[in-house]
């Protein structure tokens, strides 16, 4: 998959798993791996735009004499996943458009 295009989709995909509640780096690679592969570094560049454009924040919490930083959906997060369903369509008709010509080109 093209590059930029599988960067946007995995900025989705994390917020995603945390439209069902705040959660840390290794609980989001395998939540999001279930869908596309995700490496720790690929994660938290992700997690840093992500926290920059304001689609999320952080917190950190001691868990088992550690202190764990958890990542929480803002509302600026969740408008971006509502932003992307409803391009649904569209991405759909490009992708008609898309497999028409191409098969156009083979008869």
């Amino acid at each position: 998959m093209d590059t930029q295009r599988k960067k946007g989709l995995l900025d989705i995909c994390v917020l995603a798993v945390l439209k069902t509640g705040p959660s840390y780096g290794y609980l989001l690679i395998r939540e999001v791996s279930q869908c596309m592969p995700i490496s720790e570094s690929t994660l938290y560049p992700i997690l840093k735009r992500l926290e920059a454009s304001g689609c999320l924040t952080t917190y950190q919490q001691e868990h088992n004499g550690r202190t764990r930083k958890y990542y929480q959906l803002t509302k600026a997060g969740e408008e971006r996943i509502r932003v992307f369903l409803s391009e649904w369509d569209e991405m759909q008709r490009i992708y008609r458009f898309v497999e028409e010509r191409s098969q156009e080109g083979l008869q």
